[in-house]
């Protein structure tokens, strides 16, 4: 079961951070740590705590003997105290408790035994986001947008995504009977389903044109990635590759060891990846694996796509990548979230990712962005504008003396400005402003109701009847438009609406390959290719004089 905090929209976008979810972004973007970090938490020595330990039990004391509601420990420590005292030092140190932590190194492992299906919450409903292909909770026709309204006779009204999602998992071979509802049947549909091992993947690999083959890595957060994208690029033959794009748009970062190979099977023998510099272990370089001299991933150009939602191991990746003249990058200027974070188990099963060194690209730049002076909302929402001067205080030179700039994320070679959605399409996508009531969601459930959803094929488009009943749909849900606004968006809803109706009848993959397949980036990555190619020249010719000397 995998869950996910907020309903994503339909087709990937470029979204402003909330500043609801500042606490739960520190989270997300936190666990960037190398291998072999793993400790306990040590028992400090001595009699005698430090005075402002003596201050803080003190307080402690008082606010328990005088606050106006009665207060637990649990509440003072796990959501006071300790996340107060990590946050003083930096924006990505932070708590987590036993049942986060748990969760936290289950996607990593990315396998589990349970139903095999990602849900979300669509207003008070928790409800399914996507069945994986193959799994038991597909082949029980449990199908998107379905809501769950009780687990093994459970009723879930009121439960968060976490609950439902626990009561879902379970030992393989075990069987539990799901509740849901669906548009268009007042009746629930109950079936049981028996829980299997459930493999998750975060890697997409196609043919995106004849030749031009695309990956797409949505997440460092999973310890498969290295063989996922293997087995996709041998799928397609790599042999036939004459150009590739990586795609890390939206990729919040992960386990560095998966950025580490993913960079390094681009990058020639002992190229360096990136160094991590910290005040109490010794520094660490990173550098990619020998291989061989004609293996086909040296011999084609690279475009990789990146936004300001590409974070951490993402910067890895595409900072080695640009200091090595190996791929031109495109996009926003990334995140900037450079810091490594060790885990700290503690007694009860919670942890500290605290903060023990930073990461450098291989030239020496910075990736972290300056927090200093800055709140945490400000530090998550506040972002530079795209026509901003770069940091001229960390200049360095790419292998063939290009300049890059540091200390503040990855700044494009080519830029792409990020999507800003109109006055009609916000009202769309929020429903009035409702971030839970996308139309395109509803309006298929509503279209295809209680029917298995299905249309004609993979490169279906919707015709003049679908287009009429999406726009009378809006009406009835009192979604306000002139006919004017209608006519100008036509080709960004049909967009919309045939990446959500192939959602429901393939997966999401066959999806976002044909939203991908006319997304105007991804066309601009490919004319980029020629430039792309004038930098593996560069990065070869380097590499031939270094070696030589």
């Amino acid at each position: 079961m995998r869950f996910s905090t907020a309903r994503q929209t339909t087709m990937k976008s470029h979204k402003t951070f909330l500043a609801a979810l500042v606490v739960a972004s520190a989270a997300l973007l936190a666990p960037l740590y190398g291998p072999g970090i793993l400790a306990r938490a040590a028992t400090p020595g001595g009699d005698d705590p430090d005075p402002a330990v003596k201050a803080v039990t003190t307080a402690y004391a008082l606010v328990q003997e005088n606050s106006a509601e009665p207060i637990s420990s649990d509440n003072a420590f796990y959501a006071g105290i300790i996340p107060g005292m990590l946050h003083a030092l930096d924006p990505h140190s932070n708590f987590i408790e036993p049942k986060e932590y748990k969760e936290m190194m289950r996607k990593q492992q990315a396998h589990y035994y349970g139903v095999g299906m990602q849900i979300t919450i669509d207003g008070p409903k928790v409800v399914v986001m996507e069945p994986f292909p193959g799994s038991p909770a597909s082949n029980a026709d449990l199908r998107r947008g379905d809501w769950i309204t009780a687990v093994d006779g459970k009723d879930t009204t009121g439960m968060d995504m976490q609950q439902v999602a626990d009561m879902l998992r379970g030992p393989r071979g075990t069987q539990v009977q799901v509740s849901v509802k669906r548009e268009g049947s007042t009746d629930p549909y109950t079936v049981t389903v028996t829980r299997d091992a459930i493999e998750t993947s975060v890697v997409d690999c196609y043919w995106i044109r004849p030749g031009v083959a695309y990956l797409g890595v949505s997440s460092f957060e999973a310890s498969n990635i290295e063989h996922d994208v293997q087995a996709g690029m041998r799928a397609l033959d790599e042999s036939k590759v004459k150009s590739l794009i990586l795609d890390l748009r939206g990729n919040l970062g992960g386990l560095v060891n998966e950025a580490v190979f993913l960079a390094g099977r681009f990058l020639r023998d002992g190229q360096v990846i990136v160094s991590q510099h910290g005040r109490v272990d010794a520094d660490q370089t990173y550098r990619a694996k020998a291989k061989d001299p004609n293996d086909p991933a040296l011999k084609y150009p690279l475009v990789v796509l990146v936004n300001r939602d590409s974070a951490s191991a993402s910067e890895i990746v595409s900072g080695a990548l640009q200091d090595h003249d190996r791929a031109l990058i495109m996009g926003e200027t990334t995140f900037g979230k450079g810091l490594v974070q060790a885990q700290f188990q503690l007694q009860d099963g919670s942890a500290l990712l605290l903060t023990i060194a930073h990461y450098y690209t291989p030239s020496g730049r910075l990736i972290q962005r300056d927090y200093s002076h800055s709140s945490m909302l400000e530090y998550y929402t506040a972002r530079p504008k795209s026509d901003a001067p770069v940091n001229t205080d960390d200049v360095k030179s790419t292998d063939s003396g290009r300049k890059v700039y540091g200390g503040g994320g990855i700044t494009p070679d080519e830029k792409w400005p990020a999507q800003h959605y109109n006055l009609f399409q916000r009202h769309v996508l929020t429903m009035n402003g409702n971030l839970m009531q996308d139309a395109f969601w509803h309006f298929a459930g509503s279209y295809f109701g209680t029917r298995k959803p299905a249309v004609s094929s993979e490169t279906w488009t919707p015709d003049a009847d679908v287009m009429n009943r999406f726009k009378e749909f809006l009406r009835s849900k009192n979604v306000a438009f002139t006919d004017a606004e209608w006519d100008a968006n036509q080709d960004w809803v049909r967009d919309h609406i045939r990446h959500e109706f192939l959602f429901r009848a393939y997966n999401k993959k066959v999806a976002n390959q044909a939203s991908n397949e006319s997304d105007p980036e991804v066309m601009a990555a490919i004319d980029k290719m020629p430039e792309a190619e004038s930098l593996l020249k560069e990065s070869n010719r380097a590499y031939a004089m270094r070696a030589a000397k």
